[in-house]
């Protein structure tokens, strides 16, 4: 074989050309323009904050202002009903959060270490509740709390949410107390334990990622709400953030721009939470992604 020939084979000095693949870019660019349509709107309401409202009215949302303007922010910070709106949030969604993860991780812990006749079977009519559409119970549940007497206060809100929860929460803590090895808990169980002590000192400190995505989903998911606080309050001194949001006008328009600025300190909350759970957070939706 002459040297010209053998320079055509591969390995032999020569590259091969390969076949151009054009998936990957077009993959970069479609992921490119799911991203900027998924952060368009929040760079909306940025753009909007930060800006007087003549300058909204003049239709120049979408530019970037000369000048920046803080006014927004400054007239929702000192805004004493935006303060009370706040605080009802935190009075409904730390009580309803830590309230349907708690019954949750007791549940699922049943289901998952003490199994009993019917467990199986009660264990799919609570994880059912997950598909039951809320405007199916809407006004079955104003009726009842009406009669009771609890109709524009907080309590309807934490329970409905709390009771909504609960599902969701049994579901993820029942397969995560399923994935820990039984050998630990009748080890404790030789050393004296019981089953409280088990679940206490044995299981939850195992389940912290668990705890982690519940913690802040429910949180999220409470806090975001708008159907129920709009059911079941009607004063403003009941109202939840983001019917606050919707009232919040001026005097012959809509302040767009107070409404960009309540909108994202509204979200930092979240934020926060998302923030100070992230490390347990990220290891808890890549539980069981991997095995082995």
């Amino acid at each position: 074989m002459d040297e010209a020939n053998a320079m055509d084979l591969p390995g032999h000095g020569r590259p091969v050309a390969q076949p151009f693949n054009p998936w990957p870019a077009v993959i970069l660019i479609a992921m490119i323009c799911l991203a900027f349509l998924f952060l368009a709107p929040t760079i909306g309401v940025l753009l909007s904050s930060i800006k007087t409202t003549r300058e909204i009215a003049l239709g120049e949302l979408w530019t970037v202002p000369a000048a920046l303007y803080l006014g927004n922010y400054v007239e929702v910070l000192s805004n004493p009903a935006v303060h009370r709106y706040l605080v009802n949030t935190l009075l409904v969604t730390v009580p309803a959060t830590a309230a349907s993860i708690g019954l949750g991780t007791l549940a699922g812990y049943v289901f998952a270490k003490m199994p009993f006749r019917g467990g199986n079977l009660l264990f799919l009519v609570i994880v059912s509740g997950m598909f039951f559409p809320p405007q199916a119970i809407l006004i079955p549940l104003f009726r009842l709390f009406n009669v009771v007497g609890l109709i524009d206060t907080l309590w309807p809100i934490i329970l409905v949410h709390t009771a909504l929860g609960i599902p969701i929460c049994t579901l993820l803590m029942r397969n995560f107390f399923a994935t820990v090895p039984n050998a630990l808990r009748e080890s404790a169980i030789l050393e004296g334990a019981n089953e409280w002590q088990v679940l206490t000192r044995v299981a939850l400190p195992l389940s912290l990622p668990a705890l982690a995505v519940l913690a802040t989903l429910q949180f999220t998911w409470i806090w975001n709400d708008f159907l129920w606080p709009l059911i079941f309050t009607q004063s403003d001194e009941k109202r939840t953030i983001m019917i606050g949001l919707v009232n919040l006008s001026g005097q012959y328009s809509v302040a767009y721009g107070v409404q960009g600025a309540l909108s994202l300190v509204a979200s930092l909350p979240t934020l926060f939470v998302f923030l100070f759970f992230q490390r347990y957070f990220i290891k808890g939706m890549t539980m069981g992604a991997v095995k082995g």
